[in-house]
């Protein structure tokens, strides 16, 4: 047993041997093999881009930890507050230097960028070129074969020295690039950004908003935001599925938001939600609001008809005005379409012609093909309100608004001095951008208006007053006013049998009368003379157009007023706003009207009533009713948080059930 295992020692210890043995010639092989391979192309090339990356990542890093800052300091610039001045003067001091230094670093990286790319192609092309030569002379008996590839290896050569060439010519311009962008002010210094429409992808504009959540807590993040194939879309970084804000800009409209604490504000409002976003500046600010208005405006040029789009409400403009009533309980788009087509003139386009319009534009009155009815979108709410005959829903004021109104009489009044001034009217299929000048010229410009003689405007007030003055005879409850005045012509002029104090007669004037003599035509005419919707008379007890039409009990003159911007809340000289007149004449109807369209009926006059406690005293059940409504809807609103936009159901019932009474069967609600 001994004897066995001294063998298997022994036998061991000669494996043993033999396997150092072994391994000695494997290091020196290894060893041999790596000092032939240190002078390979190929370990060489990836040492000198190992080398180069070094630099790369050292410039990475200097970048993201910029960009890092640079974001910091964009965020703090656009949650300054605009009442704090030094602040906003500190957040602008930190974003021009971050911006600089940024810059300053971009340049660095490209530069190495550019370095890394040039050095890999040149250095890949010289090693596989150097492979090439070797080969060729160390395979005698393949020269046969790469004979053929001398060709190649020329042309390859010939692409290495223009390589080198381009590399250090495009080193030397990123290097004076550099040096001059050291020195140049970015105290100015924003983003450009263009509209461009016709690009391959379908892109119009891109660039960073900020994007106000929904979430309760309203928070505000940065995204990239992208005007795209008639969608606005965003994404929260590049790599992530974007996500669509608005899927049809056809049915949006855009507007400056000034009434929040961040600046440079605004908001797209779509049929069933509005997305509120922050720009950097108030250049991009207008800039992505162009480009809004004129992707709208290139949909509807490009896109055709909308009839077989599902049926939405794209209340987007005007009809964002009049609350979310539900549709079973509104008028019909194609009741509203055969009825205001029925006024002569609507059967056509009021611009150019077009048979069978579909669209409005509410505040004018007048029906629009599809081309025109983009143009006047994209002219803003201030000049036209378009809305669909189509696919919207109608409220009862606002349909027979359209009905007193029609193609017919505006275009007397906007196309007055067309034939005198020899402008040719568009025709159906006339291009475009002929079609948006003659619209602007007409609407923005009022180039074809008559202007009235001091003669005829006297003239027309006069005739107003006195009309106003039977109808008033004829109504009862009407507060005291002051008498109709007694006109009298300026200086230079004469008026026998007329007397009197001095008075100024202009478009104003015009409109306040025509407001309480329920006259729409002459309405619209002294809006197109210039008039100031919320004109005040300081000789009446400073009262409004709007309140005069109160005093006319006209539902439609009121609804035609507020859509032309009239403010629903101004008061005259007893602190009086439209509501509280409203409610003193019993006209339940536009007290109605004037909730809907966000009156405040806490308001007091100067005997510090408000309009509750003065239906009170007339112990005036409906008004009574509304007013308590509404205060107790607002109440409930305020309780689910300052962004609640749901209103109560039952309320929006009671308050359609009154407007349909009051437009359809007013007889009902004479019970004051």
């Amino acid at each position: 047993m001994k004897i066995t295992l001294v063998k298997l020692c022994i036998g061991m210890i000669d494996a043993g041997k033999a396997y150092n043995a072994a391994n000695k010639q494997f290091v020196s092989g290894i060893r041999e093999l790596a000092q032939q391979s240190a002078k390979d192309e190929v370990i060489e090339v990836n040492r000198n881009i190992i080398f180069d990356l070094r630099k790369f990542k050292e410039a990475k890093k200097q970048f993201d930890k910029v960009s890092e800052e640079k974001e910091t300091a964009l965020s703090k610039n656009a949650a300054a507050p605009r009442n704090k001045q030094h602040e906003v003067e500190e957040a602008t001091n930190i974003l021009t230097a971050t911006r600089k230094c940024f810059r300053h670093i971009v340049l660095d990286y490209v530069l190495q960028i550019n370095v890394l790319q040039s050095k890999r192609r040149s250095e890949i092309l010289k090693s596989m070129l150097s492979f090439m030569y070797a080969h060729l002379t160390f395979f005698h008996q393949g020269y046969d074969l790469f004979s053929e590839l001398q060709p190649l290896m020329k042309q390859l050569g010939g692409q290495l020295d223009q390589l080198v060439v381009d590399a250090a010519k495009e080193k030397r311009d990123m290097e004076q690039k550099h040096s001059t962008i050291q020195q140049k002010d970015f105290s100015n210094d924003d983003t450009k950004l263009e509209y461009n429409v016709d690009t391959d992808n379908g892109i119009a504009m891109e660039g960073y908003l900020f994007k106000r959540a929904s979430n309760a807590f309203k928070t505000w993040n940065r995204r990239w935001f992208t005007i795209q194939n008639n969608q606005l879309v965003y994404q929260k970084k590049f790599k992530d599925n974007p996500t669509v804000v608005v899927e049809d800009l056809r049915l949006c409209t855009v507007k400056h938001c000034e009434d929040i604490e961040r600046r440079f504000c605004f908001e797209v409002v779509s049929p069933t939600k509005s997305c509120m976003m922050q720009a950097d500046s108030e250049k991009l600010r207008q800039a992505w609001i162009k480009a809004v208005q004129n992707s709208i405006a290139t949909a509807f040029r490009d896109k055709g008809d909308d009839s077989e789009l599902d049926r939405k409400s794209s209340t987007s403009t005007g009809s964002l005005d009049s609350g979310g009533e539900p549709k079973e309980r509104s008028l019909k788009g194609e009741s509203a379409l055969q009825k205001v087509l029925a006024i002569p003139g609507n059967a056509c386009c009021c611009d150019c012609g077009q048979p069978e319009p579909r669209w409005a534009s509410i505040n004018l009155g007048i029906t629009l093909c599809i081309q025109c009815s983009g143009i006047h979108r994209s002219l803003g709410v201030h000049f036209s309100k378009v809305r669909s005959l189509t696919l919207d829903t109608w409220e009862p004021e606002l349909l027979k608004l359209m009905c007193e109104l029609g193609n017919k009489v505006i275009n007397q009044i906007y196309e007055a001095r067309r034939e005198e001034l020899g402008a040719r009217k568009p025709q159906p299929g006339d291009p475009r951008h002929e079609v948006e000048a003659y619209i602007k010229a007409k609407y923005v410009d009022r180039r074809f208006v008559r202007r009235p003689s001091d003669e005829e405007l006297r003239s027309k007030v006069v005739s107003l007053s006195k009309q106003e003055k039977r109808l008033s005879g004829n109504s009862e409850h009407m507060p005291p006013k002051a008498p109709p005045p007694t006109p009298k012509l300026r200086p230079g002029s004469n008026a026998s049998g007329q007397s009197g104090q001095f008075r100024e007669y202009s478009p104003g004037l015009q409109l306040y009368w025509a407001s309480c003599a329920r006259s729409l035509p002459d309405m619209a005419e002294a809006l197109a003379h210039g008039a100031e919707v919320n004109w005040v008379n300081t000789e009446e007890e400073k009262r409004t157009p709007l309140i005069m039409a109160v005093q006319g009990g006209s539902l439609v003159t009121c609804e035609f007023l507020l859509q032309n911007a009239a403010n629903v809340n101004q008061q005259d000289a007893q602190g009086r706003g439209p509501l509280h007149h409203a409610t003193m004449l019993g006209h339940t109807g536009q007290v109605c009207l004037f909730l809907k369209r966000g009156a405040n009926q806490n308001a007091t006059d100067i005997e510090e009533k408000t309009p509750l406690s003065i239906a009170v005293e007339a112990a005036n059940a409906d008004i009574v009713t509304l007013l308590r409504l509404a205060k107790m809807n607002e109440e409930m609103r305020e309780a689910e948080g300052p962004y609640s936009q749901s209103g109560d159901e039952t309320y929006q019932d009671i308050f359609q059930d009154f407007t349909h009474m009051a437009s359809n069967d007013p007889e009902k609600l004479n019970r004051y």
